[in-house]
């Protein structure tokens, strides 16, 4: 599988980390905004720097392009991509807008196509997953998820037009873990606030948030974030409580799941998973399979329209229908 990248920031080399694990995987090309940049980065992990994504589609010969560009710098390269005929995945969130992820999904409909939602291919998540697929965990009743850091991160991603925001680019994640136990809620509170950055240069993200997504049955999730907690420290956990098992994760590879339905037992989890190799395997093999890939780009749509929604009720102060 030959595989080319498309922006080539700190997520791209984590990609490109993940395809030297797989096998029958190589990184043959990346491009960026700038040519210097994709030489540089060519230097480091291998393949050839290209100066556009053109020339790369025209002379790489590429099964695969691995998407890593800042969400708001989408402007129909994913559709380039699949007009090739070239399978992709695209780093979440997919876009800043519905209109433009949408097409994307319907650009993308003749090649296999995946969003990089890489922590549900954690030990742990596919541990909690599968006993849900044997009924073993009950409907999820209750969800609630954190993420919490502090740093300034790339200039890009301070600046809201270009990340969407700490709600749209990083609790997206633990959005999109909440949407696949639970799937699509009705409505959706939420705050946020820039509280200790409003005088840093370039800092337009919200740095605190809240949300509360709730369902017309009576299920509720609850999800938190902030980039004011302690530095260097990237504290990210999750609980699913269901009808007859808890989930409490540390991490998407450590997690206790307790069963509580008639006698009460604990089971621990504590897998190596790197999510990264594990997600480029499966896209591996679906693209050989002709298969759709475990986390289907339409995912990636999905979940932008509850951060997108989130992020709206915060503005407006207001609960918003969805």
């Amino acid at each position: 599988m030959r595989i080319g990248i498309l922006g080539t920031g700190g997520i791209a080399a984590r990609h490109a980390a993940a395809i030297k694990e797989v096998e029958g995987a190589e990184l043959v090309a990346a491009t960026s905004r700038g040519f210097d940049t994709a030489e540089a980065f060519s230097v480091r992990h291998g393949g050839t720097a290209y100066a556009g994504l053109d020339r790369m589609l025209g002379e790489a010969e590429l099964d695969l392009v691995i998407v890593a560009l800042p969400p708001g710098a989408h402007a129909g390269q994913v559709e380039q991509i699949a007009a090739a005929g070239v399978s992709v995945l695209v780093e979440k969130p997919i876009s800043l807008d519905l209109g433009r992820a949408r097409a994307m999904v319907a650009a993308t409909d003749k090649v296999t196509a995946a969003c990089g939602f890489m922590y549900r291919f954690g030990g742990a998540v596919e541990r909690w997953t599968a006993l849900e697929a044997a009924g073993e965990t009950g409907r999820a009743g209750h969800f609630s998820g954190s993420f919490h850091c502090n740093a300034l991160h790339a200039p890009w991603w301070r600046d809201r037009a270009m990340s969407g925001g700490q709600m749209v680019e990083q609790l997206i994640h633990i959005v999109d873990l909440q949407r696949s136990a639970m799937g699509m809620p009705n409505s959706v509170v939420a705050r946020s606030a820039n509280f200790r950055h409003a005088q840093t240069p370039g800092y337009s993200s919200e740095d605190m948030s809240a949300m509360i997504f709730g369902y017309d049955d009576g299920r509720i999730a609850v999800l938190h974030a902030s980039n004011i907690a302690v530095p260097g420290r990237w504290m990210k956990g999750w609980q699913i409580v269901a009808e007859c098992a808890t989930g409490i994760f540390a991490d998407w590879n450590t997690a206790e799941i307790v069963r509580t339905d008639g006698q009460v037992s604990s089971e621990k989890v504590a897998a190596t998973t790197d999510p990264f190799v594990a997600q480029l395997a499966d896209l591996r093999d679906a693209i050989a399979a002709r298969r759709p890939p475990r986390v289907p780009l339409s995912d990636g749509l999905a979940t932008l329209q509850l951060v997108l929604a989130a992020r709206r009720a915060a503005d407006e102060k207001r609960e918003v229908s969805l």
